[in-house]
């Protein structure tokens, strides 16, 4: 592409449409202008006719007179002709648009928004519908591992989900623009590919060089799709596409990517071909066809010769296109790696013609195409906690992940604890032993809580892509949980925990915490264990690559009550009392005391109040039974509350049921005491309460008591005050002006807990998940065979080193129960 050849005017949109024999339908487009949403002053439009011939350009001057029109002098095709109208422009951003297309009244304004407002965007790809506006032509691009563009959900029925801004490879050049001084920077559309897939070229190319192709939904235009070429016959069609896919792959996929594609690309080239023409690929082998004859020639149908004719082209150019990769790739700012999932489905054959497919598969085989074009990466998801009816906070979060990432991924769910149920959209699955080392060998990035490294050993020497959900901090619990293991039990139990967490961060790619606070916290630990590092800075001063914060979060579905859980349901509750509920189980880190007090001060005064203990006994049986539920219950007894004013459930609601107990409650408590565990803990439990829209009382100093307070959620009240509960609860239950008030505000702060938006840091991660940094000379780059760890010295002496044998065994069940058992003996000795 010649250099630029005009400056350009600051705030301007030059818009580029090439004419080729379409007079009428070049004339209906520059028309449709006058009805957008973008200041005449500040547009442009320039038509470039490529020497029709027919009196189309005359025609043009005639009709448009305010528009430039520009002689081409030769047919320069679609890439051609669009370069130089670019050259000819004016504007600080050129727009293209196919003649048989028409602007939508936002079309300009959308894209030029959304570019002044992320200078990373280099080119904006435009929704395109048909001309009626209600099939789809283009809302993503897709690309085959041999180079073909193609558009996945042209003509399906808009909808919705199409009006989610995103990036994609490429934007369809039937609509889509871009800032001129990059277009010109980067060489502009390849004029070798004359017409078709300039654009896929095009995106290609932005996205290797480090460049953003955004498709923005509100830049709408509408297109007859293909008027143009159906002039021309379907083999040359197919002679541009096959052409044009082998040159747009040879420069832009890197070397190794290269040498595994193009030999399988040529082949399946001249396969294509010949199915598409039906030719008998036979006729030359003497083997299959051994019969002579003396004819010199072979009646072979166009459509037939359409892959043999584009490698020779391909052939031909090679002298070219090797300078145009040379150039590119010494540029280039992003792996293959990074950009294959943009491709989409690069797996897809494209054409359903048996012999050809037969073809397709075994070269993909072969040449081991299907492993290494990896574009939307395999997950698995692992949880220790029971996968069933009903669900521990652990679990749920890891059925919301997978629920979540399986709408752009191949999604599996693991629980080592068990698993009841099905899945949705998703597997789900139990597995420990040789199922588990299957499981992790299937998936390219696990996401994990608790203690897999210590079950799945073989992991911390992967090269696998390792995504350690780190929101519950165990060791802080532990410190108040592990009390009743005695003091020997204790200081191993904490110990054992810390270095499995230490363990974790060190072999992490990514880390999901869940509050602001808990980041600080864990990024404190990871510097601890040398993570925060220079490599690490160097990629991204924000470290958001290596930590990001992922609250738990609720349902996208509002909450439905199928039949009364607690009101006339449960003995002693009836439909008019007022219910405070407790929405979880009862932990030693939490302070149901004070609030049973306070309930039962206020039942002196309020008869009808109710507090209601949604679970007790955890799903998970490794969990124990805690000191403090017990002393709860103790309590209850003593005030003679039990079964009268507060009810326990001795079970666990199950997870597609807690709405019927939610929606009969009045206010939602949390209550807990005053220790390290609460400053940087994360309370489940409360996410139930914003998704139900009840009111909240709860204890100050944790992220959710900052948030009540800021929000305006319900009220938060300090540690064990019993009169500020009492009068807290007493605001929450009777003051409706309060209660409005707190629900209007919950319901706002409840949209920006919807799952499918908490989760947005992991989705983003997962469709280009990369190798931290700091750990690519250890490990490799993704998918690289990984080197071993370096020894570990051991801190722990004596009973610790055992428990470490206790955790690989079974875990926290495990070590509890040789804990007891090792303190009873070391007493017993005494």
């Amino acid at each position: 592409m010649e250099e630029q050849s005009t400056k350009s005017r600051d705030g301007v949109v030059s818009v580029v449409i090439v004419n080729f024999r379409g007079a009428q339908d070049t004339i209906t487009c520059v028309r449709a202008f006058d009805a957008i949403e973008w200041p005449k002053d500040r547009l442009e439009i320039v038509v470039v006719d490529n020497d029709s011939g027919d009196g189309s350009e005359e025609l043009l001057r005639s009709e448009l007179p305010d528009v430039r029109v520009i002689q081409s002098g030769g047919n320069l095709g679609f890439a051609g002709g669009c370069n130089l109208g670019v050259r000819e422009a004016t504007g600080e951003h050129v727009a293209f648009i196919n003649n048989d297309a028409r602007p939508g009244s936002t079309w300009i304004s959308a894209a030029v928004e959304a570019m002044a407002a992320d200078p990373a965007i280099g080119a904006v790809a435009s929704k395109v519908l048909d001309w009626d506006g209600e099939l789809i032509d283009f809302v993503d691009g897709s690309l085959t591992w041999f180079g073909m563009g193609y558009k996945r959900e042209a003509t399906w029925p808009d909808s919705p989900e199409y009006d989610e801004p995103k990036d994609v490879l490429f934007g369809t050049g039937a609509a889509m623009l871009m800032r001129r001084d990059l277009f010109l920077e980067v060489g502009g559309f390849d004029e070798r590919f004359f017409m078709f897939y300039e654009d896929v070229d095009l995106g290609w190319r932005l996205n290797i060089l480090g460049w953003r192709v955004r498709y923005v939904p509100g830049s709408v235009a509408y297109h007859k799709h293909h008027v143009t070429m159906k002039k021309f016959g379907q083999y040359r069609e197919n002679y541009l596409l096959e052409r044009n896919a082998l040159m747009s792959m040879y420069k832009n996929l890197d070397d190794v990517s290269l040498a595994k594609a193009l030999p399988a690309a040529m082949g399946l080239a001249v396969r294509r071909g010949l199915a598409q023409g039906g030719v008998d690929a036979t006729a030359l082998d003497l083997q299959r066809s051994p019969g002579g004859d003396d004819v010199g020639s072979l009646e072979i149908p166009k459509l037939g010769l359409t892959g043999a004719y584009a490698v020779d082209y391909f052939v031909d150019n090679i002298a070219t296109l090797a300078e145009s990769r040379a150039q590119l790739q010494a540029s280039r700012r992003r792996t293959d790696r990074d950009i294959f999932p943009l491709f989409r489905h690069a797996i897809e054959p494209a054409y359903p013609i048996e012999s050809y497919l037969a073809a397709h598969a075994a070269l993909v085989q072969a040449f081991g195409i299907d492993e290494h074009f990896v574009t939307s990466p395999r997950i698995l998801v692992v949880t220790g906690e029971p996968i069933a009816e009903r669900m521990a906070g652990p679990a749920i979060r890891a059925w919301e992940i997978a629920k979540v990432l399986c709408r752009t991924h191949e999604v599996r769910l693991v629980s080592t604890a068990g698993v009841r149920i099905e899945g949705a959209g998703f597997t789900a699955e139990y597995a420990t032993g040789q199922a588990l080392h299957a499981a992790t060998d299937w998936a390219d990035v696990i996401i994990f809580q608790g203690f897999l490294l210590e079950g799945a050993p073989w992991l911390k020497d992967s090269a696998k892509i390792l995504v350690a959900d780190i929101y519950d901090p165990m060791h802080l619990e532990q410190l108040e949980q592990a009390k009743d293991l005695g003091e020997a039990g204790r200081a191993v139990t904490i110990s054992e925990i810390t270095r499995i967490l230490n363990d974790q961060l060190v072999r992490g790619d990514f880390f999901l915490c869940a509050s602001q606070k808990q980041r600080d916290f864990w990024l404190g630990q990871l510097a601890g264990m040398g993570r925060v590092n220079a490599r690490v800075y160097d990629q991204d001063p924000s470290l958001d690559s290596l930590i990001e914060v992922v609250p738990f979060g609720i349902q996208d579905d509002p909450p439905v009550q199928r039949r009364h859980g607690i009101k006339g349901t449960v003995p002693g509750i009836s439909s008019t009392d007022k219910v405070i509920l407790w929405g979880g189980g009862i932990y030693n880190w939490f302070d149901p005391l004070t609030l049973i007090r306070a309930v039962g001060r206020l039942s002196a005064t309020h008869p009808e109040v109710r507090l209601f203990f949604m679970g007790l006994k955890h799903p998970n049986p490794g969990v124990p039974d805690m000191r403090i539920a017990w002393e709860a219950r103790e309590l209850a007894d003593e005030l003679r509350l039990t079964d009268r004013i507060v009810f326990f459930n001795e079970g666990w609601v199950p997870y597609d049921e807690r709405a019927d107990l939610l929606l009969d409650a009045d206010v939602g408590v949390s209550t807990h005491f005053h220790h390290i565990e609460t400053a940087f803990s994360f309370r489940t439990r409360i996410l139930d309460y914003l998704w139900c829209s009840l009111p909240i009382v709860a204890t100050q100093g944790d992220a959710f008591g900052d948030l009540i307070a800021q929000r305006g959620l319900g009220v938060a009240v300090p540690p064990e005050d019993e009169e500020a509960l009492v009068q807290a609860l007493e605001w929450m239950l009777y003051d409706e002006e309060a209660r409005a008030a707190a629900t209007s505000a919950i319901q706002v702060v409840a949209q920006e807990y919807r799952w499918s938006r908490v989760l947005q840091p992991l989705v983003d991660f997962c469709r280009t998940p990369l190798r931290a940094p700091d750990l690519v000379e250890r490990l490799g780059g993704a998918g690289a065979v990984a080197h071993a760890f370096p020894p570990r010295p051991s801190s722990l002496k004596g009973d610790l080193a055992l428990m470490r044998e206790y955790f690989q065994a079974g875990g926290v069940r495990e070590v509890v129960s040789r804990a007891k058992g090792r303190v009873i003996k070391v007493i017993g000795s005494r």
